[in-house]
């Protein structure tokens, strides 16, 4: 991946971290969209200062189509899409507002939506692309007080395929990764660290994610991979 233009949703983020960390040392050059000035600060420690140099970082809000259009544009180039973007709310579903459950939608379906939309427009210029984004396990077997978040995450893997389907002749690929839980600070203070080691890392991810993400993957699309760990 040396050299590619990636656009990484999420970078900020607890499993963007390692994700950022493995594009590194692809020598990928890594645009990185945040809202969050202390996300950006919590990457920045946890980088070397080299490493964070390197990184082009923009503030960007991924519910508006405008922002996400313009971050695209002002990229000129773009050759890789890694939406990490995301987030779970937990209910039982005759207990949770519908207010909740459309910001389940938008965190997690409609900002997958709009940045592959507006990436694919600019891949679709140069006949290359590689797109990955992150579904979950929970897509494919749905928990109990996790409804909206399964729901969006299943639409985000329809959405994946659906692009796949569409690139068919191309040499722009779309692919998703299932994962489990996976081993964040957000989630060791959601859930306990009890049983974290049996956790997917976040590096172990983004390698699997970079593969997806390189030229060696030209072969596969609309592909959904199970990444559960131990869980």
């Amino acid at each position: 991946m040396k050299g590619k233009q990636v656009l990484l949703t999420g970078g900020t983020g607890g499993l963007g971290t390692g994700v950022t960390r493995v594009l590194l040392a692809r020598e990928a050059k890594i645009t990185i969209p945040y809202v969050n000035l202390a996300e950006v600060e919590r990457l920045k420690q946890s980088l070397s200062a080299s490493e964070f140099e390197q990184l082009r970082l923009v503030a960007t809000d991924l519910t508006d189509e405008r922002e996400i259009a313009q971050l695209v544009d002002d990229m000129g180039h773009l050759d890789v899409l890694i939406h990490l973007v995301g987030g779970f709310a937990m209910g039982k579903t005759h207990e949770f507002s519908f207010a909740d459950w459309k910001q389940q939608l938008d965190l997690n379906l409609n900002t997958t939506f709009l940045t592959c939309k507006h990436s694919l427009r600019k891949m679709l210029e140069h006949n290359y692309g590689r797109i990955v984004t992150v579904g979950s396990r929970g897509a494919v077997q749905p928990a109990g007080q996790l409804a909206a978040y399964c729901a969006a995450k299943a639409g985000v893997v329809a959405l994946t395929q659906a692009i796949a389907d569409e690139t068919k002749g191309t040499n722009i690929t779309a692919n998703v990764v299932l994962p489990s839980v996976i081993d964040t600070p957000m989630n060791r203070r959601a859930m306990g660290e009890a049983n974290a080691d049996l956790w997917v890392k976040p590096e172990s991810l983004g390698q699997v994610i970079c593969f997806l993400a390189s030229e060696a993957a030209k072969d596969i699309r609309g592909a959904a991979i199970p990444v559960f760990g131990s869980v």
